[in-house]
C-alpha cells in the first residue's frame, strides 16, 4: 500500500483577515481525506518586514503556500521566495482578477480589504445577525412580521445555526421550537412578510444528535424522552402536519450541511413571494 501523509502544512498569508483564504483552503482540502491540513494564519502582510519572518517559518515547515496580496511587488516578492524554498505558492485572486479585468476591460482598484468596506452591505448583515440572536428559540414573537425567514422545527433540527448563516448573507432569520401541544405565536399565523420554513431531520439523526448534546431545560423532558425514537417520531409527524397544513415548506437537514439549508431556503425565497 502506498505510504501517504496524513497531514500537511498549509500556509495562509493575507494582507487582510485571511477570511477568503481560510474558506477556499478548507474547501480544497477537505477532497483529500487521507490528508489533513495543518493550517498556519499570516494576516495583514503589507509589507517585505512582515513577509519575511512568514517565509522563514515556511520554510521550517514547508507545505502549501496559498495567498492573497494585492502588491504586485510583494506578491513577486513571496513567489520568488517560495520557488528558492521548493513549495508551491497560489495567489488565489490572481487569476479571478484577470478574468474580472478581461471581460469588464478595467484593471482592478487593487485594493486591500476592499470586500471589508463599511458600505450598506455590511450594516444590512449586522442588522440581520443583531436580528437573529434576538429572535433565536421563539423570542420577541410580536417582530415576526419584520423577519425576511422565519425557521420552525423541533428540537435540534439546526435552527439557530441556520439563521446565523442567513444572517451573514443580509437576511433577517427568526427561529421557533415546534413543541406537541404547545401553538405557535400568533403573531407567526398573521405574518404576510416572511417566508416560513420547516426543518425536519430522520428520527435516527435527531436522536443520535441529541444523545451527545445537554438537554434543553426548557422543553420540561427527562433524558430518555427527549433522545426516545418513538417520541422523536411523533414529534416529527406533528412539525410535519403542522407545516402542510399551513402550507410551508420543509426541508430535511438530515444529510445537508448549514450552508446547503441556507442555500435550500435562499432558492425559496423568490418562488414563494
Amino acid at each position: 500500500m502506498e505510504n501517504r501523509k496524513n497531514f500537511f502544512h498549509l500556509h495562509l498569508i493575507s494582507d487582510s483577515t485571511g477570511e477568503t483564504l481560510i474558506s477556499a483552503g478548507r474547501a480544497a482540502s477537505a477532497q483529500f481525506h487521507a490528508s489533513m491540513p495543518i493550517e498556519h494564519v499570516y494576516p495583514l502582510i503589507r509589507n517585505r518586514k512582515q513577509l519575511v519572518p512568514v517565509l522563514e517559518a515556511v520554510d521550517e515547515k514547508p507545505g502549501i503556500v496559498l495567498y492573497t496580496l494585492v502588491d504586485p511587488e510583494l506578491a513577486e516578492f513571496l513567489e520568488v521566495r517560495c520557488r528558492e524554498i521548493g513549495v508551491p505558492s497560489i495567489n488565489l485572486l490572481e487569476p479571478v482578477l484577470t478574468v474580472f479585468q478581461a471581460y469588464l476591460g478595467a484593471p482592478s482598484r487593487r485594493r486591500v480589504g476592499a470586500q471589508h468596506a463599511l458600505n450598506a452591505d455590511y450594516f444590512r448583515r449586522i442588522e440581520a445577525l443583531n436580528f437573529a440572536m434576538d429572535h433565536d428559540d421563539g423570542q420577541m414573537p410580536e417582530d415576526y412580521d419584520q423577519a425576511d425567514v422565519v425557521v420552525i422545527g423541533i428540537s435540534r433540527t439546526s435552527k439557530t445555526p441556520t439563521c446565523i448563516y442567513l444572517a451573514n448573507r443580509g437576511i433577517k432569520a427568526a427561529n421557533i421550537p415546534i413543541v406537541p401541544g404547545v401553538p405557535l405565536p400568533e403573531k407567526l399565523l398573521t405574518a404576510t412578510h416572511p417566508l416560513i420554513v420547516g426543518l425536519v431531520a430522520t428520527t435516527d439523526r435527531i436522536s443520535q444528535v441529541r444523545e451527545n448534546r445537554e438537554l434543553g431545560g426548557g422543553l420540561g423532558m427527562d433524558h430518555s424522552h427527549y433522545t426516545d425514537r418513538a417520541n422523536i417520531n411523533e414529534e416529527l409527524k406533528y412539525a410535519r402536519a403542522l407545516c402542510a397544513r399551513h402550507h410551508w415548506p420543509l426541508i430535511d437537514v438530515t444529510r445537508r450541511s448549514i450552508e446547503e439549508t441556507a442555500a435550500a431556503i435562499v432558492a425559496l425565497r423568490p418562488k414563494l413571494r
